[in-house]
């Protein structure tokens, strides 16, 4: 899923990202509170219209920006309360108060507020942050009145395996219609990540969509995709195509690198992405030298096409029982170009 934080994927119009083949966006819940405020997005007919986007959409509840701002503010098992980034007025909330938040902007499906960690994190500290997200998925569930919307569930638990697995089957029981994993990839050893992850999906029901949260770099996805998740997503592709990096099957290639100067072949010659039909890398590598905003734009459209390919060449290994085969041979190429 393209990240649209601000209620736009940077850079891109949305007939660009559907181009790129994205079929879901995300947003961001506490940003969008903060500016424009839910109330005009709601009285622009809610953020599809606003934006200018009719596909499905998704907002995470800003739980993971809200906690990066601990010290601004306090958490107790009623809500958190900080200081807003922007205009340094104290802000309050509840499980409830997001809920209502996210019914107000209109996304198809939306998160409850969670206790993001960083890492490391003590195990009390971590045992208090799963706790209080089982607690507040259950009031943000009595809290949920759309049932156009369809709200997930959030299992965190830090990185302490026995709480991990006592989060995912606390969780799990609530019966949610689908179900995400907060609080990996935030600094930990990444064979840490994948082996919390792996406690988690097993105990995860099979017939409800999985989404790992905060997740793209494409060896991870693969590696999640091998532990049973459906979903993903991540700033990456577009953050960085911004600063000249581009995504493909043969790793990242770096475009300011004086390498590329003459450069005259396509990104990738099967990729049927705007950046790659009509524009070399020794053209594109320009742009970015000469500082003109064509060079970005062309990046994260490319970055995220190759993204959707991904997932769909994963869905077609999936679907023709050889997902190990194509996994294997994927992350051979990947750890040794990434």
């Amino acid at each position: 899923m393209p990240v649209g934080t601000h209620g736009t994927v940077r850079a891109l119009t949305p007939e660009e990202v559907r181009e790129a083949g994205a079929q879901i966006v995300l947003a961001n819940t506490f940003h969008l509170m903060l500016r424009p405020g839910a109330d005009l997005v709601q009285r622009a007919g809610g953020l599809h219209r606003f934006m200018h986007w009719d596909g499905p959409m998704l907002t995470d509840s800003g739980g993971y920006q809200i906690f990066s701002l601990a010290h601004l503010g306090r958490v107790s098992d009623d809500g958190v309360a900080f200081r807003s980034p922007i205009e340094g007025c104290l802000v309050h909330l509840t499980p409830e108060r997001v809920t209502e938040i996210e019914e107000q902007l209109g996304a198809d499906i939306i998160m409850p507020l969670d206790v993001c960690l960083g890492y490391p994190a003590s195990r009390a500290v971590a045992e208090e942050g799963m706790r209080r997200t089982g607690v507040w998925a259950g009031r943000a569930r009595a809290a949920h009145r759309r049932p156009d919307q369809t709200l997930f569930g959030i299992v965190q638990g830090g990185f302490e395996p026995d709480l991990r697995a006592r989060a995912a089957e606390e969780m799990a029981a609530r019966e949610f219609p689908g179900y995400a994993v907060g609080g990996l990839s935030v600094g930990e050893p990444r064979e840490l990540s994948y082996d919390l992850l792996a406690l988690v999906t097993d105990r995860l029901p099979a017939d409800r969509p999985r989404y790992l949260m905060g997740v793209g770099v494409p060896p991870s996805v693969v590696e999640a995709v091998r532990r049973g998740v459906d979903m993903f997503d991540c700033v990456l592709p577009t953050r960085v195509g911004r600063t000249g990096i581009a995504l493909t099957a043969a790793g990242r290639l770096n475009l300011r690198q004086a390498a590329f100067a003459g450069d005259l072949s396509a990104l990738e010659e099967d990729c049927a992405c705007p950046a790659c039909r009509g524009y070399s890398r020794a053209y594109i590598r320009h742009l970015f030298k000469a500082g003109e905003m064509l060079g970005p734009r062309l990046l994260s459209l490319h970055n995220l096409t190759f993204m959707v390919r991904l997932a769909r060449a994963a869905r077609s290994a999936i679907c023709a029982d050889r997902f190990d085969v194509w996994s294997r041979e994927m992350l051979d190429r990947y750890h040794t170009a990434w």
